[in-house]
């Protein structure tokens, strides 16, 4: 698929988009407002783990888990009992705690509609925090500098006693005996393990004083000024980005799901068809079915007559048979202009209206329909008896038809016959696949320039499927826009398997070519007179002049 398809796609269902984003937004506006406003307010506390200048890696996993272990004991049910003890509330406000990556700092931040508690609960548990930090290396248990403590009295006292013992074998004995000297080295060792135990003890006390007061405030909470949510511009923003591709995605769902034929390329890409003409969409309704000569529509038919009149590979057709798919897709309108069109250029045309069922060209041409083709097939009356003459004014006329009598400008430029479809007959089928039928058409085609038969819908009954091999070719209206594709395929394969020449395809309520405005010249203009000035009343002189002109 082009860009450019994706252009008309999404263009085609801007409504689905246009009404998708409109909800969504208007969701997200009504929920944002209302959305009761919440307040943060954050405490920064930091945990000191590194005792030493360098830290190892068995450094590190320590402060990691340390870290880690504060993050569980603030979210813990203890300490959040103990929060809403201290502030009188049945329930905690909205904790988060998280570490800051690569740092030793820890934020506690607490989220209420009350800007005042969210700072008091955020502070609040800090100082439990900080509480609870004194008494983890605790315990029930003893602590490093006690039970070295300990040791180091027992110590203590040992060496006491050692010392007594030789000082004592100092006056028993004399200097330089074994024993002396065994007493001797006893208290060497005794005080070397006292100075030992000591240095440990040192710091054992300090490393626990450290980690007792490793958790403390950095920054504390303050009352938040605004709230932090809802945060309606940025609530807005992902409204419409979510609605905008929201509402892209139905549309290609929605067009995936729709078998309606929006384009005159589907058309042709689905019947295998060419696509000889394209009659554009009419903007405003008009009274007649039959087009302004200058109006885009018109222009089309004066295109389609050429791609008819142009010899293929069995020249042109003669007999014309004009039908379509489905039901009230324009036929017998294509079918009243194009034979308007091809007698303005010179040549004899019949229009034949072969809808037995519900004909319809009688009340396009404005002619009664008591007498018709089915009078004609149940030998009721002749050819010449049922045709009628159906005259066609120029635009100039119908122009100056509220300042001219019609009796002044009855001067036809151009000119059909019609044969209408008369009484209704209760087997049309039968009477159509006929003998009667196909000599009439041989009749009709040495007296006529060009015949043209309006049809049923191929789908609605086999009326078209009965006529269609006897005739030299047929046209395929589809409706843009409403015709289906399954409707359209279905048909195509009924003409083919009746082995009719199909000679293309005719898309009628097409797109409007924008090329056409530029040669298309206002009534005014082709009077010759100034659009800009007011219209000038004319005499009856000159009434006169240009009924006689016309």
């Amino acid at each position: 698929m082009e860009l450019s398809v994706y252009v008309t796609i999404l263009w085609r269902r801007k409504w689905v988009i246009a009404v998708t984003l409109a909800v969504t937004v208007a969701v997200v506006v009504a929920g944002t407002l209302a959305a009761t406003p919440k307040y943060v307010a954050s405490t920064t506390l930091r945990i000191a783990t590194a005792l030493g200048d360098s830290v190892d890696y068995g450094e590190y996993m320590y402060a990691d888990r340390l870290t880690n272990t504060y993050v569980k004991i603030a979210t813990s049910g203890p300490v959040l009992e103990e929060l809403m003890e201290r502030l009188g509330l049945d329930e905690p406000p909205q904790i988060k705690v998280e570490a800051v990556a690569n740092t030793e700092l820890m934020q506690i931040t607490a989220e209420d509609p009350d800007p005042i508690l969210a700072r008091e609960a955020a502070n609040t548990l800090a100082e439990i925090l900080v509480a609870q930090s004194r008494e983890l290396y605790s315990g029930g248990g003893k602590a490093a500098h006690e039970i070295l403590g300990e040791q180091l009295a027992q110590v203590e006292d040992e060496f006491s006693r050692a010392r007594r013992e030789y000082e004592s074998l100092v006056a028993g004995f004399p200097e330089g005996s074994q024993r002396l000297a065994a007493a001797s080295r006893s208290i060497s060792l005794k005080e070397q393990t006292y100075a030992a135990l000591l240095e440990q003890y040192d710091q054992a006390r300090v490393r626990e004083a450290i980690r007792a007061n490793a958790v403390s405030v950095v920054e504390p909470a303050v009352a938040p000024q605004a709230p932090s949510k809802p945060r309606r511009g940025l609530n807005i923003a992902l409204g419409f980005v979510v609605g905008l591709a929201g509402g892209t995605g139905l549309a290609f769902l929605f067009e995936n799901l729709d078998n309606t034929l929006y384009a005159a390329e589907q058309i042709r890409q689905v019947t295998q068809l060419p696509v000889i003409g394209k009659i554009p969409t009419v903007k405003r309704p008009q009274k007649s079915a039959f087009f302004d000569g200058n109006s885009p529509q018109a222009e089309a038919f004066r295109r389609l007559r050429t791609h008819i009149s142009r010899p293929g590979g069995g020249g042109p057709p003669q007999t014309l048979l004009v039908t379509s798919a489905e039901p009230r897709e324009g036929k017998s309108t294509v079918v009243a202009n194009l034979a308007l069109t091809i007698a303005q250029s010179g040549r004899k045309v019949i229009v034949v209206d072969a809808d037995l069922r519900r004909p319809s060209l009688h009340r396009i041409f404005r002619m009664p329909n008591r007498l018709g083709l089915s009078s004609i097939l149940r030998r009721e009356v002749k050819l010449a008896e049922a045709v009628q003459e159906r005259k066609i004014y120029p635009p100039q006329v119908y122009h100056l038809r509220d300042h001219v009598s019609w009796s002044r400008i009855w001067r036809r430029l151009d000119w059909f016959e019609v044969l209408t479809g008369g009484p209704l007959l209760p087997n049309p089928v039968e009477v159509l696949g006929s003998s009667k039928m196909t000599a009439l058409i041989e009749q009709l085609k040495q007296q006529y320039d060009v015949v043209l038969f309006d049809t049923p819908a191929l789908l609605a009954v086999t009326d078209a499927v009965v006529l269609a091999p006897v005739v030299d070719g047929v046209l395929l209206v589809v409706g843009r826009a409403q015709a289906r594709r399954e409707a359209v395929q279905a048909a195509c394969q009924q003409l083919a398997d009746v082995h009719a020449r199909t000679i293309g395809v005719v898309v009628n309520r097409a797109e409007q070519e924008r090329d056409h405005a530029y040669y298309r010249q206002t009534p005014a203009r082709r009077d010759g007179r100034d659009p800009k000035k007011p219209r000038r009343v004319r005499s009856a002189m000159d009434r006169r002049e240009i009924a006689t002109r016309h």
